[in-house]
C-alpha cells in the first residue's frame, strides 16, 4: 500500500480528491445496479424510506476497496471503515452512507447527526451557525480516519404501495475541514431551511440543496434517471463546473 497519510495532515484538495473518488464508487455502483432499484421499489411493500436504505446497503455490498477491520459509529444507513487509495497516498476513511426518499426533487433533508460541515445560514432574519455532530477526522482505537459522508436521495412518486421511483441522486457532503470553500458564512450557503419545529422541541434538521452545492462543484451531485419504457438507466457523470459564490 501507498504510503499512509494522517488525516489531519490532509490539504484541502487532497480531501476533494478522497471525497470524489468516494462518490465515483457508489456512482459506479448504483449506475451497475441498473433497473433493479426501480423493480425493488414498484414491488416493495415497505416504507419508502425502508426500501431506499435496502437498495443503498446492497449496492453498496458491491463497493470495493481495502476494508479495515474497525467498528464505525453513527446514525446513518451505512458504515464503513476503508482505506482509500490515490496515486500518490492512502488513507484511512470513515465511510457514511445515509439515504433518502422523498418526493421533493432538488433537496434533501439532513441531520447534524449526519454531517461534518457546520450549518451557517439565516432562519427567519436570524444567523444560525451549527456545527456538525461529526469530525472531520474520527479516532478509532487510536487511529485516525478522515470522514466522508455521501447522501442517496430517492426521488419517486405515486402511492397505494405501488412506488415509481424516478431518479437517484447522488451527493458528495463536504468535510468540516472544507467549510470556508462551501459554506463560509449564512449568505453563501448550500442549505436551506430544515423542516423542523422548535417550539415543539424538535431536533433540528436542514435541507441540502443541490442546485447550491453544483455550482459549488459540479462533480458533487450525480443524477441516473430511470426510463420505465426502455427499462434503462440513463445518467452521465458530470464532472464540469468551477466554485462559485451564492448569495442569498
Amino acid at each position: 500500500m501507498l504510503h499512509l497519510r494522517n488525516p489531519s495532515d490532509l490539504t484541502s484538495l487532497e480531501i476533494e480528491q478522497i471525497e470524489k473518488q468516494s462518490l465515483r464508487s457508489l456512482y459506479i455502483d448504483a449506475f451497475d445496479f441498473g433497473f433493479d432499484a426501480f423493480d425493488i421499489f414498484e414491488q416493495s411493500s415497505d416504507e419508502p424510506k425502508d426500501i431506499a436504505e435496502d437498495i443503498t446497503r446492497e449496492m453498496l455490498d458491491r463497493l470495493g476497496g481495502y476494508h479495515v477491520q474497525q467498528r464505525i459509529l453513527g446514525n446513518v444507513d451505512y458504515r464503513k471503515a476503508r482505506y482509500v487509495v490515490l496515486s500518490e497516498f492512502s488513507v484511512r476513511q470513515a465511510l457514511f452512507v445515509d439515504s433518502k426518499a422523498e418526493k421533493a426533487l432538488n433537496s434533501a433533508t439532513m441531520q447534524m447527526s449526519q454531517l461534518a460541515l457546520a450549518v451557517r445560514q439565516a432562519r427567519g432574519g436570524i444567523e444560525v451557525d451549527k456545527p456538525g455532530d461529526l469530525p472531520a477526522v474520527s479516532v478509532y482505537q487510536g487511529r485516525p480516519f478522515i470522514t466522508t459522508t455521501l447522501l442517496a436521495h430517492y426521488y419517486y412518486g405515486g402511492q397505494n404501495d405501488r412506488y415509481k421511483l424516478k431518479r437517484l441522486t447522488l451527493a458528495a457532503i463536504p468535510n468540516g475541514r472544507l467549510q470556508n470553500r462551501y459554506n463560509p458564512n449564512v449568505y453563501d450557503t448550500i442549505w436551506l431551511v430544515g423542516r423542523n419545529a422548535p417550539t415543539r422541541d424538535e431536533a433540528f434538521r436542514v435541507r441540502l440543496s443541490f442546485s447550491r452545492l453544483k455550482l459549488k462543484a459540479a462533480w458533487r451531485v450525480q443524477t441516473i434517471k430511470y426510463d420505465s419504457v426502455e427499462r434503462i438507466v440513463r445518467s452521465t457523470w458530470d464532472e464540469g463546473g468551477v466554485y462559485a459564490v451564492l448569495a442569498g
